[in-house]
């Protein structure tokens, strides 16, 4: 979901709400910032609900199938259909007006998804999961992408690692009562009345950003409006191949999300098949995970500060490795929620670092284009990676795939020390 917007330059405010030449509100708290404060609460109303389907979707195909890889092939066709629209995304965030952007997404997707438990109720119907899924990670995407365009306007260059940090903290906090939530309401109702809670939330927040104000964007921003898509994609993939960290920062996520798309149906399938526990286990597990994404995420910016940023993301993405080798022979619940608290701690940290460099280097006018090329080459062959890995499992096992995907997850870590990432310190210049 999104985070906060900055005040419109024609409306009245203190000087301290002035925007600041790099977009910055001087040194007032994250929290005694108005706009940025009601986009956190819309963000942390959203990932409250979205923690429901997380959950919730998978259970339903494997209820209705037993197989984890109709799960992965979900999950990949989710994938493909946001990257198709992370093609698109960013040529259309430049050119709209954010604000009624983020709305329209959260209104469509309220929609879509209330669709399913209104369905349900007369049995199930899974090519509606295959309809559905596909169109909200499509509109999802570019709700993401314009979400990371306004946050720098927001809070300004030197406030934006925290602001991310906090932002996925209260993220992960409602991820925590999420899952355990849904996996009641699944024990109890089903998966389908879980996911009537995500499409309710998409409606709340909606609501919340009908009250932020968004600061209009300069008339330089605008000047690459007339291109067409395609050279807007490629405009984003030129400054990220002339930026030697943002370069190999691409080619490394791309195989880290190949790796790792499809972990939720790995370890929700290693809970209930190969260690015969319900969906209240699995819902529990879910939220010890997210307590590990908060404590990664109110760690983040005094780890980078600490450390820098080349040995933050580099060390995030082996230890992402490590635990997940370790998922796949875990035999008590306990473990396998440790692990998975390690992963999404790391993994939480990591791409906090990134997203908060794209932020820092990229020029306002070309924030969204290199934001959707980004994404668009970090998850391209994600979607086939969560069907191989799932349809791996299924043949294989989990515990040997789970140990060579995340061995390959420590191979990216390494392979990263060998590249400007290493020798990127507490800033990165363009």
């Amino acid at each position: 979901m999104t985070q906060g917007a900055a005040r419109r330059e024609d409306e009245p405010g203190s000087s301290a709400d002035a925007p600041s030449g790099d977009g910055s509100r001087g040194t007032r708290p994250l929290w005694r910032q108005r706009d940025f404060g009601i986009f956190w609460a819309a963000q942390t109303l959203s990932v409250l609900g979205d923690s429901f389907a997380l959950i919730a979707l998978p259970l339903l195909v494997l209820e209705a199938t037993g197989s984890v890889a109709r799960m992965g092939l979900l999950t990949a066709v989710g994938g493909a259909a946001a990257v198709v629209a992370a093609v698109f995304a960013g040529a259309v965030v430049d050119r709209v007006d954010r604000r009624r952007l983020l709305i329209a997404c959260d209104l469509v997707r309220m929609v879509l998804y209330g669709l399913i438990p209104l369905v349900w109720l007369f049995g199930p119907q899974l090519w509606l999961l295959y309809v559905v899924l596909p169109l909200c990670e499509a509109v999802g995407m570019l709700f993401a992408v314009g979400y990371v365009t306004v946050v720098r306007a927001l809070v300004g260059t030197g406030q934006l690692t925290e602001a991310n940090g906090r932002l996925n903290a209260t993220a992960a906090a409602a991820g925590v009562l999420g899952p355990l939530c849904a996996g009641l309401v699944a024990a109890w109702s089903g998966p389908a009345a879980a996911v009537g809670v995500d499409a309710a939330s998409f409606g709340l927040s909606a609501t919340c950003l009908l009250f932020v104000r968004f600061r209009k964007r300069a008339p330089d921003d605008r000047q690459d409006r007339r291109t067409g898509l395609w050279q807007d994609l490629r405009t984003g993939i030129a400054f990220l191949h002339g930026h030697p960290v943002l370069r190999s920062l691409t080619v490394l996520l791309f195989g880290f999300s190949f790796l790792t798309l499809g972990l939720n149906d790995l370890v929700i399938y290693h809970l209930k098949h190969d260690l015969g526990h319900d969906d209240r286990t699995v819902g529990t597990v879910m939220a010890v995970g997210a307590l590990g994404a908060i404590t990664g995420a109110l760690l983040v910016a005094r780890v980078r500060r600490r450390l820098g940023f080349g040995t933050t993301w580099t060390g995030s993405v082996a230890v992402c490795g490590l635990a997940f080798a370790g998922l796949g022979w875990a035999r008590e619940v306990p473990v396998v929620a440790a692990l998975s608290a390690a992963f999404l701690a790391c993994a939480g940290m990591a791409g906090t670092c990134s997203m908060s460099l794209r932020q820092e280097v990229t020029p306002e006018h070309l924030l969204g284009r290199v934001t959707s090329a980004f994404w668009t080459l970090q998850y391209a062959a994600a979607p086939i990676g969560a069907a191989v890995l799932t349809w791996a499992a299924e043949e294989q096992g989990t515990t040997p795939v789970a140990l060579v995907a995340g061995a390959a997850c420590v191979a990216l870590a390494a392979t990263g020390l060998l590249t400007p990432i290493r020798g990127s310190g507490r800033t990165v210049s363009r």
